[in-house]
């Protein structure tokens, strides 16, 4: 039998190769599998057993069921013996004497008179200081003493709702971190994370007295994130978190100095801002928040399912089904929604969300603290008592409404309506919509208009701090609360109120404060109009009321009236009646005063009587009140723009051939565009202003770019362009604007500007004629050099006088004298914000300086006037000239003079031959203060006289 065939043997050299190459592999393997194994044990290694995390277990079943907040028992006042946990060593004992203390306790209406005593950071003691803790206090020397002399001393103001740090001053790309664009749900984000420590604002609003405020995400999102409440003082750690009132667990500690969970807080927002940035509707919106909150739920119940098998003992169940502690990064913020736990602030204008979003808390039973803007909530009151949980404080703008549809029937009378239905209210700043160190000016309109002083001074201390959850520590001034204290030179509802010392954690935040003295007059609870009738038609016409006035008889009378200004022949504020109260008389002498077809025919002075004249004609009483010129506004587009964001409201914004590159060939290349062909009549926010004693407005071509176009003038009371005298001049300047914000550098802009005014034709032509006035928006003091280096070459060149204008002009105080030399005007807001680097350089104003952009500008013989930039805030010029007025210790003839006289002369705007310029009726007191409510306006060009 033949045997197989056998392999050829390998050689010996062969086999020591194939050894060596089987134990490489070998242990390759070998290496690689242990590699392997060890990684995958760590990333995927089972928790701990159930039986070893039985402690931790029963920690954090316990921790889910604790409710935010202190208990029922604590009491601030066991806080003064180991001091606040914000207390820095070294900060001295400061003891304010001799003062009127509005406390914030019982519902706002408790003053005290007396001392308040600061100590590590707390307030120890109010009213009456005991001598033990009083001579405590002295030892070592340091205690620091404040004579009030009988001022009022307030809480620091909290200011629910601000993207101060996240919104920042100067806005600037890096700086900007309110909003995140990736979807429309993201309760995971927080404020704190995008908090700039370098923020201007922080000075500034301390310097209105704000302490404390909520940092919220911002509207572009339904739920935008957590929000965090911060004091504004810096601190030596200079970090974000440092500035965090009671970090709520898990920010970078797992527990309280004070012994209580902290809350923590939470921004949603429904309406237009979502719907505009996610192209959805609301009915999107109303099932993004559903589904979130049903997310939340699942993990809520998952949580809640787990703790009763803790709470039982079923340890070994749980280990045998391989149960794990059911939680989730990135709802577990929503799910302490539904445990009650969150403060949730809710950006809601509309009835229509309001009452979604009402829906939506008792579907997931949770509460809602507070609705923001909440523009038509004083329309639902009994809507809002339906939240679950109770009805939210709601924090409101005082007059800044219309920007948009859903907050167009916003109302001043909605804080006095809310509060007659018992829900608390808040004013609040939006910071920088609103800046926040003006949070004061908005609970002083607020009282204005009828809001009680007790809660008009709470909803910017007290009421907030509550809806915040920290009630228990600031926006009160009583024994163991935070010492956050703020020293007013006034009463703290007047115009002009402003802070003498701020304290934050005791600790001095006004270096070197600059006051003014006022009269004792202002120590007082302004006295403010009725406007019980107003408020009634507001609602009954849900929040849109006629706002045209009565025309009276030919011949009407103005009884009890206390002071008339007018205007000379050449336009000048002039007196013709200024009754001085003495001290047996208050008011002063009161006269008549009478008009026959909007004429002036008799005015009592010594010595005559205008009884005869004032036989058969209707009387107005006035009160004690004044007849004062009609004022102008300049600098919004009123009459251009009815709701900013809603274009087909507006005449809509000029094509630029600068930066949006050549005209259409139908416009051909050198037209400009002329204001006065897009003018609308009768505008709420026109007619609000006419309401307020605007009788004249000077309006530009709306637009972003270089050239604007030519401004028109018209009458504010006015229905429509073809009406007699509604246009009082067609055209009066030609507007452009020089931002280092353009796309095109400012060096560009300049060179386009020299050659339009030295060729350009229409417009241009007039300008380089000196016919009309060049009006340039510009804010830097280096571009406003260049421009006036400009002015001289170009008139050297043509040998003509250029008529210039620089409107804004935050940082013209820097060339006050260059500016006056060379014959230019300004228009400025009277109370600046550095918003941009442009407007960096700012004169801040009392406290913080002693001048002021007005002063500096006045000083330096600049023609200056004052405008105003949003729509609006036209209504409210006569407090802006008050405040400026008391602020810059101004003449009442220069201070009318600013909207009047200065402006047109600013602007060019022409006094027509045998012209009698409109007067204004005011009722109850002076023009410019809280006392007194415009109740007429005359007018010799109409021959009427129309009454409100």
């Amino acid at each position: 039998m033949m045997k197989p065939p056998q392999p050829a043997k390998l050689s010996r050299r062969v086999r020591i190769h194939i050894f060596v190459i089987t134990i490489l592999l070998t242990s390759s393997f070998i290496l690689y599998r242990d590699l392997f194994l060890n990684l995958t044990s760590y990333q995927i290694s089972p928790p701990p057993s159930i039986q070893a995390s039985r402690d931790v277990l029963i920690s954090k079943c316990t921790e889910i069921r604790t409710p935010a907040g202190p208990s029922s028992s604590f009491k601030p006042a066991a806080r003064v013996s180991k001091g606040s946990d914000r207390h820095v060593p070294g900060t001295p004992p400061v003891l304010i004497r001799n003062a009127k203390i509005w406390t914030g306790a019982r519902n706002g209406t408790e003053v005290v008179y007396g001392d308040v005593l600061l100590e590590k950071g707390l307030v120890t003691a109010v009213g009456y200081v005991p001598v033990a803790r009083l001579e405590a206090a002295k030892k070592g020397g340091k205690l620091k003493v404040v004579d009030a002399k009988r001022k009022w001393v307030t809480p620091g103001l909290v200011d629910l709702h601000s993207h101060i740090g996240v919104n920042s001053a100067p806005s600037m790309k890096g700086a900007s971190d309110g909003n995140s664009r990736k979807a429309p749900i993201l309760p995971w984000l927080r404020s704190i994370d995008g908090l700039n420590t370098h923020d201007d604002s922080y000075e500034l609003a301390m310097a209105g007295g704000v302490t404390t405020a909520q940092i919220l995400p911002g509207s572009a999102n339904n739920i935008g994130g957590q929000s965090f409440v911060i004091k504004l003082r810096p601190t030596s750690d200079r970090s974000a978190s440092s500035k965090v009132l009671e970090p709520p667990l898990g920010l970078f500690t797992n527990s309280t100095e004070e012994g209580y969970v902290p809350w923590r807080h939470m921004k949603h927002a429904c309406g237009e801002n979502p719907d505009r940035l996610y192209s959805q509707t609301r009915m999107d919106a109303a099932w993004n928040f559903r589904n979130a909150y049903n997310e939340a739920k699942k993990v809520m119940e998952a949580q809640d399912a787990f703790c009763e098998a803790v709470e039982v003992g079923k340890w070994t169940q749980l280990e045998e089904e391989g149960k794990e502690w059911p939680e989730s990064l990135q709802w577990e913020s929503l799910v302490d929604v539904l445990r009650g736990k969150v403060k949730l602030s809710i950006h809601c204008y509309e009835a229509v969300d309001l009452d979604a979003i009402v829906r939506l808390s008792n579907e997931f039973q949770f509460p809602v603290a507070s609705f923001h803007h909440a523009g038509e909530t004083y329309l639902v009151p009994d809507l809002l008592k339906k939240t679950w949980g109770g009805a939210p404080s709601i924090a409101l703008f005082a007059s800044n409404f219309r920007k948009k549809r859903e907050a167009y029937r916003g109302s001043e009378f909605a804080p006095r309506v809310l509060a007659s239905h018992g829900i608390p209210v808040v004013m609040k700043s939006d910071h920088p919509v609103m800046n926040s160190r003006y949070l004061l000016f908005e609970a002083q309109q607020a009282h204005y208009y009828g809001l009680p002083p007790h809660l008009a001074l709470a909803s910017v201390t007290s009421t907030p701090a509550r809806a915040a959850g920290l009630g228990h520590r600031v926006g009160t001034i009583a024994e163991g609360y935070d010492a956050d204290i703020v020293l007013w030179d006034s009463h703290p509802l007047s115009l002009g109120a402003t802070p003498a010392r701020v304290y934050i954690d005791g600790i001095a935040q006004l270096s070197d404060p600059h006051v003014r003295s006022k009269s004792s007059s202002f120590q007082e609870v302004p006295r403010t109009p009725n406007w019980d009738r107003e408020a009634e038609d507001t609602v009954k016409w849900e929040g849109l009321p006629p706002l045209r006035g009565h025309k009276r008889g030919r011949k009407v009378v103005f009884a009890n009236v206390k002071s008339v200004w007018t205007r000379d022949e050449n336009g000048e504020v002039m007196s013709l009646l200024e009754s001085v109260a003495s001290a047996t008389n208050e008011t002063g002498v009161l006269s008549t005063v009478v008009f026959e077809d909007g004429a002036l025919i008799c005015i009592d002075l010594p010595g005559t009587s205008c009884a005869l004249n004032a036989k058969d004609a209707e009387v107005v009483d006035l009160k004690g009140g004044a007849l004062a010129p009609g004022l102008s506004t300049f600098g919004s587009p009123l009459g251009l723009v009815e709701i900013r964001l809603e274009p087909s409201t507006n005449d809509g914004a000029v094509l630029d051939p600068l930066l949006d590159g050549n005209l259409p060939s139908i416009l051909g290349n050198e037209t400009i565009i002329r204001a006065v062909d897009g003018l609308a009549f009768e505008g709420r926010n026109a007619l609000l202003a006419y309401r307020a004693g605007v009788t004249q407005a000077i309006s530009a071509p709306t637009g972003t770019g270089f050239v604007q176009g030519v401004s028109a003038a018209f009458r504010v009371g006015a229905s429509n362009a073809l009406e007699k005298g509604a246009i009082l001049q067609e055209e009066v300047a030609l507007h452009v604007s020089i931002s280092t914000s353009f796309s095109v550098s400012v060096s560009t802009v300049v060179a386009a500007l020299r050659r339009q005014i030295l060729v350009g034709a229409g417009a241009w032509k007039r300008v380089r004629k000196g016919d009309i006035p060049l009006v340039i928006n510009v804010e830097s003091a280096d571009i406003m050099a260049t421009l006036v280096r400009l002015k001289g070459e170009i008139e050297e060149e043509t040998g003509n006088k250029l008529h210039v204008t620089f409107v804004g002009a935050t940082e013209a105080h820097v060339l006050a004298g260059e500016i006056a030399k060379a014959g230019i005007s300004v228009v400025v807001a009277p109370r600046p914000y550095p918003g941009t680097w442009e407007k960096k350089r700012i004169v801040a104003g009392l406290p913080l300086t002693q001048e002021t952009t007005l002063t500096t500008l006045l000083n330096a013989n600049v023609n200056v006037a004052v405008g105003v930039f949003d729509e609006f805030a036209a209504r409210n010029i006569c407090f802006e000239l008050g405040w400026a007025s008391l602020e810059s210790n101004l003449a009442r003839q220069v201070t009318l003079s600013l909207v009047t006289s200065k402006l047109e002369r600013a602007l060019g705007v022409k006094r027509r031959f045998m012209a009698v310029p409109d007067l204004v009726a005011y009722q109850g007191g002076d023009i410019f203060d809280f006392s007194s409510k415009v109740v007429g306006v005359i007018s010799a060009e109409r021959k009427s006289v129309e009454t409100f």
